[in-house]
């Protein structure tokens, strides 16, 4: 309990220092919003005072971050230029970044780690070349290029997986998004299984436990595997808030519906509030994250929660 309460503690400064660098780098961005949002139209210098005066345009920057932060934590994201709530505004899309995130968060640990595993096994082998040369190659091509010859290939050739949009649910219309999210952080997962657990298989433990009879496969999986996992986990952890955070290529390409896509168009209509509201629930997503992680450390390794 000290160790969950040390860390929960050390989550409460790094998450009000992120949403203040959040909130200033999107109200520095050039341009008045009030303008934009009147586009080509002429706007009288009364009404731009007015809705500059509503929206709190004139205060301070420190001051419209201590109301937006007395608005969060009465669980109010605030509202947008246009007077819409921006929890209205993102409540439909999660549910979409969700599901894509954990599809690609899922296919990353499970195919990952399975190759991970088999590589370091069968090191210097078939295997495990072909999963070295498999994820320098998938690592070395970026997402989008991924992305659209997946659904020219596997989508319009193939007709394997449906090319854009939600209509067949989940899992159906999130597997190839999934799978074009998770294969850089696939690859990586892989090749940090493979070295870790190649290192374990050389420790001296591992050689005493084999010496005293144990059966390979315990000495493996008990043993070997369990303390391979501790960086593996620490990558998983950070990614899952990268996969949320990265959806947004995802979900262009595929004309997802989701948060990604949310704030690619609020960041070209310079809605600052909706971008800093969806990407504060990320920062908080990815702490909660990252303690859970931190948590699972001390059952892995139960020196860590004693240090």
């Amino acid at each position: 309990m000290r160790y969950a309460a040390q860390r929960l503690l050390q989550a409460v400064p790094v998450f009000f220092a992120t949403t203040f660098l959040i909130y200033a780098m999107v109200f520095a961005l050039p341009g008045d919003p009030i303008l934009a949002l009147a586009g080509d139209k002429p706007i009288s210098d009364e009404t731009l005072h007015t809705l500059r005066e509503r929206y709190h345009l004139n205060d301070p920057l420190i001051v419209q971050y201590g109301l937006y932060m007395f608005g969060l934590l009465r669980g109010d994201l605030g509202q947008s230029f246009t007077g819409q709530q921006v929890s209205d505004m993102l409540a439909g899309r999660w549910e979409v970044t969700a599901q894509l995130a954990l599809t690609a968060w899922v296919l990353e640990l499970a195919v990952g780690v399975l190759l991970g595993v088999v590589a370091a096994l069968r090191r210097g082998g078939i295997a495990d070349t072909a999963v070295l040369a498999g994820t320098t190659f998938v690592i070395a091509v970026p997402v989008f290029v991924v992305g659209y010859a997946a659904q020219i290939v596997l989508g319009l050739n193939l007709g394997l997986f449906p090319t854009a949009g939600t209509e067949q649910g989940w899992p159906g219309s999130y597997l190839l998004p999934g799978m074009v999210l998770a294969s850089f952080s696939l690859a990586y997962v892989a090749r940090l299984t493979r070295t870790s657990l190649a290192e374990n298989l050389r420790a001296d433990y591992v050689r005493t436990a084999t010496a005293k009879g144990m059966r390979r496969r315990r000495v493996i999986g008990r043993h070997a595997l369990r303390n391979s996992l501790i960086p593996v986990v620490t990558f998983l952890g950070v990614d899952f808030g990268n996969l949320m955070a990265g959806a947004v290529v995802t979900e262009g390409i595929f004309n997802l519906p989701g948060i990604g896509q949310q704030v690619f168009q609020s960041i070209q209509l310079q809605e600052g509030p909706v971008v800093v509201g969806a990407v504060t629930v990320l920062v908080m997503i990815f702490i909660a994250v990252n303690l859970v992680v931190d948590l699972l450390y001390g059952v892995l390794d139960p020196r860590i929660a004693r240090a």
